[in-house]
């Protein structure tokens, strides 16, 4: 019989000093990936560094396949004390396995045709899928109260990140290469910090896991989705800037979306450190003053994109403005998006956590009205994309998130 972990869940909000050492490994990660963009369009030039970025966009939101089993467990396990052990193993589980089938995938397409174009969408695919791995896998070990595996996994990817690009400007690696020895740095990171989980986590399997694999695997799902979601919307941007002949114009989209994407993940990780906490407050009569704040949120966001609906016609709408906004170096239009569309998803965000850790019957409100947001980003991405290059593509974005939480604040007053 395999005993029981002694690792406690930690519900009690991190101390300023832990959340301090995290974020210092996560921003040093995002800030490495952020300069590897910046270095890299200077070794390939724009067509190459069209590929490399197109790849990447169009699989980032593999990220957040694995890391939906981690926001369940930050969720679930400060609640749980008997089935810990079984709902921790399901966690690793859950996360693992399509991990392992991307990464079957791509090794076989880096044996087949190591040079084609499948190759470098799975491996980015591979590399994108396993950074979420690792995510949950250093959030099952912030719960343990070994927060600074967190931060020691994230400085060595940024280490790993900073060596790779900066050899491959040196020697001019293809963008294959250079995405395969990313992917080659970060497995490695992730067998360390897998192999430092408790026993009884890795090796799961038994009667009360089996049992409770529906609620939680429900759970995962319905909490994963949402994110999950939300990234597919930029690839969505990505695959139409691809087929509308505007693959070059994935670059500039895809730097302005790293400055957007750095601030929201910072957040985002912020919120999970708060997540164990946060689970224990708003239970029972706590759900009431979450819902309440995150409905005036949602109203905030929607109000907000609707000015930015009526500026954007208006503009188009004027032969002189139109000019601006269609211009190929409208960076400065770009830029203003940008820190809308930051604020904006933030604050979308944030009010999506508060309604999230109130209980488990609200899941399908949120991830519902994710469902929502990516039709709302297809439409409006193909209908400004092919006009606008990046700027459709976040303006897109900008509309979508007023969709959606104009139709989640509606189903949360109604709910």
């Amino acid at each position: 019989m395999t005993a029981p972990s002694t690792a406690a869940p930690a519900v009690a909000p991190p101390r300023p000093a832990v959340v301090l050492r995290l974020l210092a490994g996560r921003g040093v990660f995002r800030l490495s990936v952020q300069l590897m963009g910046l270095v890299l369009i200077t070794a390939w030039g724009a067509r190459d560094y069209g590929r490399f970025a197109n790849a990447l966009g169009l699989m980032t939101w593999l990220n957040f396949v694995p890391a939906a089993a981690e926001k369940s467990a930050l969720k679930s396990l400060p609640r749980l004390h008997r089935t810990r052990d079984a709902v921790a193993a399901l966690a690793v589980r859950l996360a693992a396995v399509p991990v392992l089938a991307v990464l079957a995938a791509t090794v076989v397409a880096l044996v087949v045709a190591p040079r084609s174009d499948a190759a470098l969408y799975l491996t980015a695919a591979a590399w994108s899928i396993s950074g979420g791995l690792l995510m949950t896998v250093s959030g099952l070990h912030r719960l343990r109260a070994k927060s600074s595996l967190d931060a020691l996994a994230f400085t060595a990817g940024s280490i790993v990140v900073g060596v790779v690009t900066c050899v491959t400007w040196a020697v001019r690696w293809s963008p294959e290469t250079h995405l395969a020895l990313l992917l080659g740095g970060i497995l490695v990171i992730l067998g360390a910090s897998v192999a430092l989980l408790p026993r009884p986590w890795l090796r799961g399997g038994g009667l009360p896991g089996h049992r409770l694999l529906p609620a939680f695997g429900r759970s995962t799902v319905l909490l994963g989705l949402t994110e999950l979601l939300d990234v597919v919307s930029t690839s969505v941007v990505f695959a139409v800037l691809a087929l509308s002949g505007r693959t070059t114009d994935s670059g500039p989209f895809y730097l302005a979306l790293l400055v957007s994407s750095a601030f929201c993940s910072l957040l985002y990780y912020q919120l999970k450190l708060h997540q164990p906490a946060a689970s224990r407050r708003m239970r029972g009569t706590g759900a009431a003053a979450g819902r309440t704040r995150a409905v005036a949120l949602l109203r905030l966001v929607e109000r907000a994109g609707i000015a930015v609906a009526v500026l954007l016609g208006a503009g188009l709408a004027i032969p002189g403005t139109r000019a601006l906004l269609t211009a190929e170096d409208a960076y400065v239009v770009l830029g203003l998006l940008v820190l809308v569309e930051t604020a904006l998803y933030a604050t979308g965000l944030y009010a999506g956590f508060l309604i999230e850790n109130t209980n488990s019957k609200v899941l399908t409100l949120t991830s519902g009205t994710a469902v929502v947001s990516l039709a709302a980003t297809a439409v409006a991405a193909a209908l400004l994309v092919p006009v606008l290059g990046p700027v459709g593509g976040f303006a897109a974005l900008v509309l979508a998130l007023a969709v959606k939480a104009a139709v989640l604040r509606r189903l949360v007053r109604r709910h």
